[in-house]
């Protein structure tokens, strides 16, 4: 697997652990890497499915932090 891959799966595994300096490290990450917005909304979809309501608030927070990003 690619660098991108990798870190988009980093995403998922950090937002349904729910660890915040995890999830803004892979944010920036994917970033660097070129994740486009729309593959982020894939991403949460995801993790939603994943990991269940309980991971809402850190979808929240994590698209705040990507719009920072931009």
């Amino acid at each position: 697997m690619d660098r991108k891959i990798k870190e988009m799966m980093g995403l998922v595994a950090s937002l349904v652990l729910r660890c915040e300096d995890c999830i803004k490290y892979h944010l920036i990450q994917c970033h660097d890497q070129g994740v486009s917005s729309k593959e982020l909304e894939e991403i949460l979809s995801i993790t939603l499915i994943v990991g269940g309501s309980i991971t809402i608030p850190h979808i929240r927070r994590a698209v705040s932090f990507w719009e920072d990003l931009q």
